[in-house]
């Protein structure tokens, strides 16, 4: 992908959260855990731990390797939190509008990476996701390595055992299964141990099924501290493939909530989603 479509991240979602955004200059952070691939946090430590132990096996250390495995194996039966929202370099792509557009009913928002980058200060970070099985080469391997061979104990009680593993799950958001590749992503972060020094109070979002917790962004303060509005962040909108939207009455939300700027930066999409759906 060449370096100016690098420079625009898309933010699939429906027009719920697009009136979120518009409206209320908000973006939520939700917890990896709900997301779709909801594993894939653990998928990171479970294949984290097997590369450590392998390694501590070659290295004709039988048991530490036993004791790293037991660790890791309690370990993937916590559940932390990381909070996060995504984006993909794709733009007005079938994949990403079936699993995060409302099935193509909804929108996305394409946001200037460089402004969001800049957004991302304090505990928010805007991370690569990576899409790996195989983590032998990943850095945190020769950390457990290290400290096993340095005679520390390998308890889960451990102050030495607990930073690394902190560590380690703090690294799990942004790795995904191999299956997600396609999906070429982003995402703003919250990591699991640094809500503490983060100054936004979470709200929680109450369906029939369950209660879930996010963090609202508010993008209008945001931006004034990097010296832009909000509708400098926002590159373009484009309404859904099989979207019931009439595009008039969307330019009349507009300029309604005093966002002029961005009548002539909506389109439709151009995905035939359309015919694979119905």
């Amino acid at each position: 992908m060449d370096q100016q479509k690098r420079k625009i991240l898309y933010h699939y979602t429906d027009f719920q959260a697009v009136d979120g955004i518009l409206r209320c200059a908000q973006l939520r952070v939700n917890n990896v855990l709900n997301m779709n691939d909801s594993a894939e946090m653990r998928h990171f430590m479970n294949r984290l731990g097997a590369a450590v132990t392998d390694r501590l096996a070659q290295e004709g250390r039988e048991d530490q390797a036993r004791q790293v495995g037991a660790l890791f194996r309690e370990e993937v039966k916590k559940e932390y939190s990381a909070f996060a929202a995504c984006f993909s370099f794709h733009r007005d792509d079938a994949a990403q509008w079936e699993r995060y557009g409302n099935r193509g009913r909804g929108a996305c928002i394409a946001l200037r990476r460089s402004y969001l980058q800049q957004l991302a200060r304090g505990a928010l970070s805007l991370q690569a996701v990576f899409y790996r099985d195989d983590m032998s080469g990943h850095p945190m391997v020769e950390v457990f390595c290290a400290l096993a061979r340095s005679g520390a104990a390998l308890s889960a009680d451990s102050p030495a055992v607990r930073k690394v593993m902190r560590d380690a799950w703090a690294c799990s958001v942004s790795f995904k299964h191999p299956s997600f590749s396609s999906e070429y992503e982003m995402r703003l972060v919250v990591s699991p141990f640094e809500k503490s020094e983060f100054d936004v109070r979470p709200c929680y979002h109450v369906t029939k099924e369950r209660i879930k917790k996010y963090y609202p962004l508010d993008l209008k303060a945001m931006c004034g501290e990097i010296g832009i509005g909000l509708e400098d962040l926002i590159e373009e909108i484009i309404i859904g493939p099989d979207s019931t939207q009439s595009p008039a009455i969307f330019l009349d939300y507009l300029r309604d909530n005093g966002l002029d700027g961005l009548t002539d930066r909506v389109s439709l999409s151009d995905c035939p989603l359309r015919s694979l759906i119905n």
